[in-house]
């Protein structure tokens, strides 16, 4: 499984063109060749970047359900709706189309966030309207996510 690490602020140009910071780059190094895939986040305003693999992964939890079961094929359907595959040109950067920017209100300035395996790419303002809601209380989110892991022992603190 792959752990990215980072938050990046950059700028999108005209035409929709992001420079993946070399921080970010770095960590996706092995994995440049293989291509992404671009799509719209299912909780939030804005776009994942799935390395190749990454996507491979999702998708063989994804091909295991029944596509007979509505509930299912409704999922799919909305999880894969916009889904594009990118590449990293030779200047570093990844095209996103109009359709994602249109989802997401990406502006000029962007944050590409990495989580866990995936990159989010966020409205600048709207990344931190988000990480900064005061209706959220992160301390008990955190203790309500992770506060039973210790149960298996697993040595975290």
């Amino acid at each position: 499984m792959l752990n990215l690490i980072g938050v990046h602020e950059c700028k999108m140009d005209a035409k929709g063109r992001v420079g993946i910071p070399s921080g970010l780059k770095k960590q996706l190094l092995p994995l440049l060749d293989q291509g992404f895939v671009l799509k719209r986040s299912v909780f939030q305003p804005c776009l994942e970047l799935y390395p190749m693999q990454e996507w491979e992964g999702t998708m063989a939890k994804v091909n295991r359900l029944n596509r007979f079961v509505k509930k299912n094929n409704d999922f799919i359907r909305r999880f894969t709706a916009g889904v594009k595959l990118v590449e990293v040109d030779g200047s570093g950067r990844i095209n996103v189309p109009n359709d994602l920017i249109a989802f997401s209100n990406l502006k000029s300035e962007i944050v590409l966030s990495a989580s866990v395996g995936t990159i989010e790419i966020w409205d600048k303002a709207a990344y931190e309207a988000t990480i900064n809601d005061p209706e959220i209380d992160f301390g008990q989110l955190a203790e309500d996510v992770m506060g039973g892991l210790n149960e298996e022992a697993d040595g975290l603190s």
